[in-house]
């Protein structure tokens, strides 16, 4: 039975296990047949169209897209998948308000862009379903590639690799592939399991092997793997994650984002998941609007973004603040947090009004309290793990041209990377790109 939206504490249960999966159903639901061509006929199909330029791995946008409205969704999935192997899930979680169809035509015309992020995803579910793999492995090289990190990024790599006819281990920590798109994204984005869904359909190139729970530290060294194989790419993603620096954050009900996220992705259960009445999210991206939204899908009363900048500023694109707003959070702009209050748990959280002049950002010492009996930290991840011979570029690991780092021999990409955004599309076209290189290097 469930307990209700004003239970006190952090509890399960709060709504129904009906309610939690209506909750929870799909985001952006799938296209049918009709519906995916009726949608693709808006395409102007643009001679050097803007929204390919706007995609991180190049897809040809138009190309997809025609081959849709002529009837042949598995070709446009193959088109796509060219470019993208993961282009299912970038389909489902890709900035794309931010990316291709901001830069649509129809979209400055008339304010209303072709649906591209939904027209990709009705062409790989398509091929997907199907139990197609549109690629073939070459022959074997005989050459052998490290990759650290079963993400994006890493996937990305070993496939084109696999593809090239190279042999691909890949040394995961975790006891599943797929990295944020397994642990990190939102589970109302990513339905029905299909990031391991995703992992299994890649897989089926052949030629890659996954190790899990085997990581840099772990009985694995750089040294160890680069006398080994012939090649290493690193894609470790950002372990680590950001302090308050706030007073009484070590009490409980404060907690990383990124971990309630990952409990609630692997959760057999949502029912069973606790969540706090009174919910304040820490940060201004994407991590804190799915950590804030899913508390308030879970059942929570009570759930606000606090961020320290003002709403220009935010990490999260207009769609998802408007996404989180109409599920009933509330956000706060221009406020920090100074201290968590309460007797060993949170209770309440006291947060300083900011002002911003000339970039610099400072405390105005005004302040307001909020009721929190659970605060989530989403205000960045840091690089953790990485071999000390690397050089660095600020926080992430330096690299040149296509992800090549300051060790011979090693590549790098995805989040850990100095760069890129730190979006799946963008893991995506890095990891793809590095595979590139090395299959080059590997040459010679």
């Amino acid at each position: 039975m469930a307990q209700g939206q004003t239970a006190p504490g952090i509890v399960s249960g709060r709504l129904s296990s009906e309610d939690i999966a209506a909750n929870f159903d799909d985001l952006h639901p799938a296209y049918a047949p009709h519906e995916a061509a009726v949608a693709a006929d808006r395409c102007y199909f643009c001679y050097d169209a803007p929204c390919v330029t706007a995609c991180p791995t190049d897809i040809d946008i138009p190309l997809f897209i025609r081959q849709i409205q002529t009837g042949h969704a598995q070709a446009a999935a193959k088109t796509i998948l060219d470019q993208n192997i993961l282009g299912g899930m970038c389909a489902r979680v890709c900035p794309t308000e931010t990316l291709c169809e901001e830069a649509c035509v129809r979209e400055t015309a008339e304010g209303k862009p072709v649906e591209i992020g939904r027209l990709q995803r009705y062409a790989t579910d398509t091929v997907m379903a199907a139990g197609v793999h549109p690629f073939e492995r070459a022959a074997s090289t005989g050459k052998t590639v490290a990759v650290v990190g079963a993400g994006p990024a890493g996937l990305a790599c070993a496939h084109r690799l696999a593809m090239l006819g190279h042999d691909v281990v890949i040394h995961e920590a975790r006891e599943k592939a797929g990295g944020l798109n397994e642990f990190g994204i939102a589970a109302y984005k990513s339905t029905e399991n299909y990031a391991e869904a995703e992992v299994d359909w890649l897989l089926k190139i052949g030629g890659i092997t996954i190790e899990n729970g085997s990581a840099l530290g772990r009985g694995v060294t750089l040294d160890g793997l680069r006398d080994a194989y012939d090649a290493v790419f690193l894609s470790i993603g950002l372990g680590g994650v950001n302090a308050l620096r706030a007073e009484g954050e070590d009490k409980d009900g404060v907690r990383d984002a990124v971990d309630f996220i990952a409990d609630l992705r692997q959760a057999a259960d949502l029912s069973a998941l606790p969540v706090g009445r009174n919910v304040v999210v820490i940060g201004g991206g994407m991590t804190a609007v799915d950590a804030a939204v899913q508390s308030k899908l879970l059942g929570a009363e009570n759930v606000t973004i606090a961020y320290r900048r003002g709403r220009e500023a935010m990490g999260a694109s207009r769609f998802e603040q408007d996404l989180a707003a109409s599920k009933g959070v509330k956000l706060m702009f221009n406020v920090q947090p100074v201290a968590v209050h309460g007797n060993g748990a949170a209770t309440e959280i006291e947060l300083e009004y900011t002002s911003s002049a000339g970039g610099e950002l400072t405390g105005t010492g005004e302040t307001t309290r909020l009721a929190a009996d659970q605060v989530f930290k989403a205000i960045g991840q840091t690089l953790e793990g990485a071999p000390s011979e690397l050089a660095l570029d600020g926080r992430k690991i330096a690299v040149t041209g296509a992800g090549r780092t300051s060790v011979n021999g090693v590549w790098a990409g995805g989040d850990c990377a100095a760069g890129g955004d730190d979006l799946t599309v963008t893991a995506v076209a890095e990891g793809r790109d590095a595979a590139m290189d090395i299959h080059e290097a590997m040459k010679g």
